[in-house]
């Protein structure tokens, strides 16, 4: 039976991701990471435990010996039906307190025991809009061979195919490969959230995303792409034995397993965002004239919606 969540709950979620949002651009530009970063927890709790919900985090800020707030297992809501919750309250901590573009708070909802509750490591990641051939893209091959892939689906020259990786020495290979064919490079310093969602959207002229991030980000930018279509493959990195025990302890048997979208997301989801500092995908928090000025994308994949909210309230 296919699992599906209340469409009632599409504005409760950018309720949520509001209010963390506007919490964390209070604290925007005053050099302070970890500060930005607590505030939007804080507010993003509050609001969720204001919502008709059995909810828990899944993907969150960590274990409960980690993080005093939103910890992977909290539950949080009044009660109602079962969520798996999927969260970055500030996704761009850096961007926020430099009061740079593109920070975002970000959140997923899916029925319960349909999202992977991936450990808190990074994931290789590969990622592509809507409309293309199944398994066009193929972790496994180089970025080169994907480019090439990829261009031929569209009818195009690899050098017509821009590809989002983030600006790391780590992605020193993966950037040399894809210029071997002469594909575009979108560098960003931050933010690979926005990066995947970015591939699902012509408007930003981003074809492919590749390279290593966060796994809980990749599972919040593959509650995305189920809503709007797109393909994604990821395999978690482990760096030591401590990574594989916490991964372990969540469930994680096959440590090489790869991925895709539908093993990720496994029901339904609802992916909110809002942004915090002006950015590529959503406008930043705006105060002015004593009212606050937010601007969200919300996605429901059961209906295959996605809506731009703009709200605004006094002060």
């Amino acid at each position: 039976m296919k699992q599906t969540l209340d469409r009632s709950l599409v504005l409760e979620a950018v309720r949520v991701t509001e209010a963390a949002a506007i919490a964390a651009w209070h604290l925007a530009g005053g050099g302070d990471e970890k500060a930005a970063d607590q505030v939007a927890v804080d507010a993003m709790r509050t609001a969720l435990n204001k919502v008709a919900i059995d909810g828990e985090i899944v993907i969150g800020e960590g274990e409960r010996d980690e993080a005093p707030m939103l910890f992977i297992g909290e539950k949080v809501g009044l009660g109602g039906p079962g969520i798996d919750i999927a969260l970055d309250p500030l996704e761009g901590t850096t961007l926020t307190a430099k009061f740079m573009a593109n920070a975002l708070a970000v959140m997923a909802w899916a029925p319960k025991g349909t999202l992977l509750n991936a450990p808190d490591t990074y994931m290789d990641k590969i990622a592509c809009g809507p409309g293309l051939p199944p398994g066009v893209i193929d972790l496994d091959k180089s970025p080169a061979e994907n480019v090439l892939a990829l261009a031929h689906a569209k009818n195009v020259k690899p050098s017509e195919i821009t590809v989002c990786v983030l600006d790391r020495p780590r992605h020193s290979d993966i950037i040399a490969s894809l210029r071997s064919v002469g594909a575009r490079l979108a560098l960003i310093t931050d933010g690979d959230v926005a990066g995947v969602i970015h591939t699902a959207d012509p408007a930003t002229g981003i074809d492919l995303y590749i390279g290593q991030g966060g796994a809980p980000e990749g599972v919040l930018a593959c509650a995305a792409l189920k809503c709007v279509g797109g393909q994604f493959q990821g395999r978690l990195v482990f760096r030591n034995a401590d990574e594989k025990a916490r991964a372990t302890r969540l469930g994680v048997t096959d440590f090489d397993r790869k991925y895709d979208l539908r093993e990720i997301v496994r029901g339904d989801a609802i992916f909110a965002a809002t942004g915090v500092t002006k950015g590529a995908l959503l406008d930043g928090v705006v105060v002015k004239d004593g009212m606050v000025h937010t601007h969200s994308l919300v996605m429901n994949s059961y209906s295959g919606t996605v809506r731009e909210v703009r709200m605004k309230r006094r002060v």
